[in-house]
């Protein structure tokens, strides 16, 4: 399927790309295989195989430099997600009247295949890769990018033109567009996250919506169903919507499409109410796109789930080990506890995001035998959680958040990684601090 969608072509050049990690070096890189002039700039080290890459590609590196002195002559500077609006480069652009746009904005103009863009404050990459799963099944060239792993501007002049982009959008990546208006957008939730970089929800929300504002007729706008009417989504594409009294709804026991029975609940491999959410959001975009109803009920019935998402690790001696290293937010740590009944070892913490724990009281309270208190935001948990009664335990880190819950948890009760928290106190990455507490497991089931 061809898109429907012009993008608007990039300037000639220069650039400036702020920030050299996986994201800027993509762009730098992209940009410099069409010919354009690419300075890099990053406030940190670059790190010196990054560096050769670059240089080798023609792209001028600057390392530990605000880049405020670089602006002269360009005409777009193009920022990692990362780096925040308020950076002085940034701000400085801004003054001089120069675009500003992210990677995913740059990745987007030089593609010219449908993209399929997945936002929402949890949920996201099981979606995304859930989609990539329906396409998969449905014999659909596709590829899954973007804040799940993979540059979007990475994929410029690689893809086949019938291939489908199945895209994770982050707040971070959204809040920096300037024409960006996917062939589909999706919206799975929107809950209180990031707030240390938006400040208020309301800019969080707008920058999540942004995935929706310029979207023409023609286009697809699937949204739970209570924000049908929601006037603040804008764009002009069609609505279709998921959840209770939506296209794609929940009844007696069945997913259901325009009323019509899709999937039993029981056959959907995904466990637990949200995921339930998950698989009617897939299933709507799919289906309004037109795939098969058959190819998304096996699709549902056959996709496992994704690495550090509720990923059981192991048990040992009666005891189940599961890594929710991805719930680096309150509402995803909240499903996580109540997705058991009992007996729940909560390992939480890290680096906060300016939320309100108060969401984790209820669950703790009513299903977890201990709670487990790493990182930075050890202290405010253990203020949060103190209501509960539950014994908190100040561990500090996650090797001996591992050994304690290790220690107190007996046959049948589960010690669960689900920060509730970003990682980069301690660890680079929520990948990094899931991969960790694998190998501790590993080490006990020795």
């Amino acid at each position: 399927m061809e898109a429907v969608i012009a993008r608007p072509p990039l300037p000639a050049g220069p650039f400036l790309v702020v920030g050299l990690a996986r994201s800027g070096v993509a762009a730098a890189l992209a940009l410099r295989e069409r010919g354009a002039t690419v300075i890099g700039v990053d406030a940190g080290a670059v790190a010196p195989a990054t560096r050769a890459r670059l240089v080798a590609a023609g792209v001028a590196v600057h390392e530990r430099e605000r880049g405020v002195g670089l602006l002269d002559g360009i005409a777009m500077l193009v920022k990692s997600p990362g780096v925040p609006r308020e950076a002085a480069v940034v701000a400085a652009a801004l003054e001089r009247g120069i675009a500003v746009a992210g990677e995913l904005e740059v990745g987007w103009r030089l593609l010219g295949n449908d993209v399929v863009a997945v936002t929402g404050s949890n949920g996201k990459t099981t979606t995304v890769e859930l989609l990539g799963h329906v396409h998969r099944v449905a014999r659909r060239t596709v590829v899954v990018a973007g804040n799940v792993g993979t540059a979007l501007t990475s994929l410029a002049g690689t893809l086949p033109g019938d291939a489908v982009v199945v895209l994770e959008a982050s707040s971070f990546q959204l809040e920096d567009t300037l024409a960006f208006a996917p062939d589909a957008a999706l919206l799975l939730n929107l809950t209180e996250d990031h707030l240390d970089r938006h400040r208020t929800l309301a800019r969080y929300r707008a920058a999540k919506l942004e995935a929706f504002a310029r979207q023409p007729a023609g286009a697809l706008a699937v949204l739970p169903a209570a924000m049908a009417a929601d006037a603040d989504v804008g764009g002009a594409a069609e609505r279709v919507t998921f959840g209770p009294g939506g296209d794609v709804d929940e009844r007696d026991g069945a997913l259901r499409w325009r009323g019509a029975p899709l999937i039993e609940c029981a056959r959907i491999r995904l466990p637990g109410a949200h995921n339930r959410e998950n698989a009617m959001a897939a299933a709507a975009v799919a289906l309004a796109r037109g795939i098969e109803a058959e190819a998304v009920r096996e699709a549902l019935a056959t996709f496992a789930g994704v690495p550090h998402r509720l990923e059981p690790i192991a048990t040992v001696a009666g005891v189940a080990y599961v890594n929710d290293s991805k719930a680096t937010n309150v509402a995803s740590a909240e499903v996580a506890v109540r997705s058991y009944e009992h007996g729940v070892h909560l390992i939480c913490g890290g680096r906060g995001k300016g939320s309100d724990y108060g969401p984790l009281v209820e669950p703790v309270a009513r299903r977890a035998s201990g709670a487990y208190l790493i990182g930075e935001a050890g202290p405010e948990l253990a203020a949060a959680l103190a209501p509960t009664g539950v014994p908190l335990h100040d561990c500090g880190d996650l090797e001996r958040a591992v050994a304690a819950a290790h220690a107190a948890a007996r046959s049948g009760d589960t010690v669960l990684l689900s920060p509730a928290c970003a990682s980069y106190d301690q660890y680079a990455s929520y990948e990094e601090r899931g991969e960790h507490f694998r190998a501790l497991v590993a080490a006990l089931a020795r």
